[in-house]
This record gives structure tokens, C-alpha cells and sequence, in this order.
């Protein structure tokens, strides 16, 4: 299997385009990377944003090029796709060596992001791809991905963003579309709208991934609009037509995965809680589509630690915090399930990207805090502390995010924040990535 995944790869190898465009899009990259040195040198961050800007402003069919000719697995969803595109990156680097295999790792997953990564291994033959959900369909149209991982959908900056409904009938009308170029999609059983998406492909992979719990954005069949309904362990089904829960290909259960023919492999993960293990599971279904041999893969996952600066540990003068992120109500459901220090800081922004509007908040079931002490801080930290006092939840507020993790804790503090604040505490407590 894996002599032909290589020969698979020496096929792939993109061929280089005629002299006078390849000039032209080697000097859109250079301009690129110059300002994304500017960028890095003046504290702005990476630099993968301004520079996939700059290569896609001065050439602007970079992207189309970039992503075609290629082996390419792509990662999208609301919740999940930059853990699960690092897993799966160690498992295609693991099987085929750094060299020949580009990622996005930081997570810039629009088209200019894309570009930006790629733009980076122009030669390399595989790529593993987080994508957000609004460009899937020219991902699928354009790159022709040999797999596409469909995590979930879920309300996500409201004020951004297309209803959920609308996107899941674009990644379907894509993936109609695309016929037998169509990919393999690797989905997620327990969301009703994913299962009806990926139900155009020519071939799925079904994934339990040990997450039932959220169905506050999964209550009307997306097929024929009926009430859907849930049994006590979370497993759905349509009343009015023939969509349902599909049974499972792979399924992750406390720490193993069960795969087809009732094969079980154990995960030793370095990121915790059980959402990522339904993150690994769907990973781990993709590098097995790919070729890869499940223990290369495994072993590879087990050494993913902190994506994207996710769970990583910033040191704060003599505190030290564990940084976990979390951008939307299904988001905040899981990760409270691993918030384990007392007190825990929570840090609201609304900057433009983490959604201007703060109203998600009282989706959130914070009573799961009861017992703890809350720290609420950042520019929202008020409207974080209206909906703890709904909940019954001891807490106090700490405007300041820097006076915040100036207070004196004992042991590492868990921090979960929004995406803005989390930047700015990834900064402050020298976290890279």
C-alpha cells in the first residue's frame, strides 16, 4: 500500500507553468513574502494573511493553480477543522516526510490563506487543508480533493456569515456536481445536515465521533423541513422522509477507535477532551483513504500537542496558563467539559473576528461552571457576567486581560477565550506556532 501511495505522489507532482507566468507568479510570492516579513518583524502576527493577500492581489489566479494537480485532503467544518487538519498532517508527514506534504497549519483557511501555505511548497505533491465553509464548493470544484473530512455545522458569527442551512446546500450542490470527481467525504453521523450534505457524494465514510450532545442547530430535517427526532443517547432520525443517522464506519469511544470489521486501535492524544477524539477519528478514517497505515497515523497524532497555539501553555510573569479556544456555542459546550483549574478566566472580545454579536452567550449552558469561581475578562467581560448571574455561577470581572493574568494563581490556570483574545494572550504569554 504504500509503494503505490508513493508512485500516487510522483504522479501527482505538479508540472511548472510556461516561463513568463511562472516570472509572474514567483514575483507575486516574493512581494508576499516580504510583507509577511514586515508583518512578523513588526509584531502582527505570522504573517500567512498578509502575504496570501499580497500573491492573490498581484496574480490573482494563484489559488486555482496552487490547489489543482495535486493530492489534496480537505478539513472543514464550525468546530474542529484546525486540531483535525494538524492530526492529519502528521499522519500524511509521518507516511511521506515534510518535504513532500504542505498544510495550512496556522490556520488560515481562506482562499488567500490557502494560497499563502502553498505558495510556501509550490513542489509538493500532497496537501492537507483546512478550509472554511464557505469556499468548500470552489475547493471541490477547483482542487478536486481525493478526500473532504465533514466535521459539523453550527451557528458561528451570525453576523458574518450565511445561515448554516444555506452553506450545507452549496457543499451538496458541489459535491453533485463534481460526479465521479466528486471525493471521498469523510462525515460526521450526528449532524443531521452534514449527513444530508454528503449523501451527493459518490463516497462516504461515516464517522461517529462520540459527540451527541449538541442539537441546538439540528432540529428541522434539512431534506423535507419535519421536527427531527432524538432518542436518550443522541442518535436521530426524519419522521417525514428517509434521512437518518447513518451506522457508523468508524466510532470513537472513551480512548480507542473502532474501524470497519470491528478493528480497534487505542489513541494516546496529547490534546485532550472527547471532542478531539472524534477529531482523531474522523483523521484517522481520512489517512487511511489516503494509504496510510493506521498505526503511522496514530503514532503521528499521538505527537500533536498544541494546534495553531490551541491547549498550549503561556507563561503569564509566575503564572503559567493553559490557553484553550473556542469561537460559537457548540465550541464553548465542549470546552468547558475540560476546564479543570480553579478559578478558570474566560475572555470575551467581539472584534470583527470573533463575530461582533455577543448573543451566542446565552446559548451556552455555563451552569456546568457551578461549584467554580469565574474570572470574566476582555471588552465583553460585562456581558459575560450578566449570563453567569443568570446561571448561578460565582464569578467577578476583571476588565483588563493583562490585570487578569496578573492575578496570583496556584498551579496552571485554564483560560478559554474567543479568537480575538486568544491571539492576544497566545502574544503575551510568548506562545508561537
Amino acid at each position: 500500500m504504500a509503494s503505490q501511495s508513493s508512485a500516487r505522489i510522483r504522479r501527482a507532482r505538479p508540472v511548472d507553468p510556461a516561463l513568463p507566468r511562472r516570472i509572474w507568479r514567483g514575483g507575486a510570492i516574493g512581494a508576499g513574502n516580504l510583507a509577511a516579513w514586515v508583518s512578523r518583524r513588526a509584531g502582527r502576527g505570522s504573517g500567512a494573511s498578509i502575504r496570501g493577500q499580497v500573491i492573490t492581489r498581484l496574480y490573482p489566479m494563484m489559488f486555482t493553480e496552487l490547489v489543482a494537480d495535486r493530492r489534496i485532503a480537505a478539513v472543514s467544518g464550525t468546530n474542529g477543522k484546525t486540531t483535525t487538519t494538524h492530526l492529519l498532517a502528521a499522519a500524511a508527514e509521518a507516511a511521506w516526510g515534510s518535504r513532500d506534504v504542505v498544510t495550512n497549519a496556522d490556520g488560515a483557511n481562506l482562499r488567500e490563506g490557502i494560497a499563502s501555505a502553498l505558495s510556501q511548497n509550490i513542489k509538493a505533491p500532497v496537501a492537507i487543508l483546512e478550509a472554511d465553509e464557505q469556499i468548500v464548493p470552489d475547493m471541490i470544484a477547483k482542487g478536486r480533493p481525493e478526500v473532504l473530512v465533514m466535521l459539523n455545522f453550527s451557528r458561528d458569527q451570525l453576523d458574518r456569515h450565511h445561515e448554516i442551512a444555506s452553506l450545507g446546500k452549496k457543499w451538496r450542490t458541489a459535491l453533485t456536481a463534481a460526479g465521479q470527481d466528486a471525493p471521498t467525504v469523510v462525515a460526521n453521523i450526528h449532524d443531521p445536515l452534514v449527513t444530508w450534505s454528503a449523501q451527493a457524494a459518490r463516497r462516504v465514510v461515516w464517522v461517529d465521533m462520540g459527540i451527541g450532545g449538541w442539537t441546538a442547530d439540528a432540529a428541522l430535517c434539512p431534506s423535507c423541513g419535519a421536527i427531527l427526532e432524538y432518542d436518550a443517547d443522541g442518535s436521530w432520525n426524519c419522521p417525514g422522509c428517509e434521512l437518518g443517522q447513518q451506522p457508523a464506519d468508524y466510532a470513537a469511544h472513551d480512548d480507542e477507535v473502532t474501524g470497519p470489521g470491528g478493528v480497534r486501535w487505542r489513541l494516546d492524544l496529547q490534546v485532550p477532551g472527547r471532542f478531539n477524539r472524534g477529531n482523531a477519528a474522523c483523521a484517522l478514517a481520512a489517512a487511511v483513504e489516503m494509504g496510510i497505515e493506521p498505526q503511522t497515523a496514530l503514532g503521528a497524532m499521538g505527537a500533536v500537542r498544541a494546534p495553531a497555539g490551541r491547549f498550549s501553555i503561556g507563561v503569564f510573569g509566575g503564572n503559567r496558563a493553559r490557553l484553550l479556544l473556542a469561537k460559537n456555542p457548540a465550541g464553548w459546550a465542549e470546552s468547558l467539559l475540560v476546564m479543570d483549574s480553579e478559578p478558570v478566566v474566560l475572555a470575551i472580545d467581539s472584534a470583527i473576528a470573533d463575530g461582533t454579536d455577543v448573543s451566542w452567550l446565552w446559548d451556552v449552558e455555563f451552569e456546568r461552571l457551578a461549584g467554580k469561581h469565574v474570572i470574566c475578562t476582555g471588552p465583553r467581560a460585562q456581558d459575560l457576567a450578566v449570563r453567569l448571574s443568570y446561571a448561578e455561577v460565582d464569578h467577578e470581572v476583571i476588565a483588563s486581560v493583562r490585570e487578569a493574568m496578573a492575578r496570583p494563581y496556584e498551579g496552571t490556570v485554564d483560560v478559554l477565550a474567543t479568537y480575538t483574545a486568544f491571539l492576544n494572550l497566545c502574544k503575551m504569554g510568548g506562545v508561537e506556532w
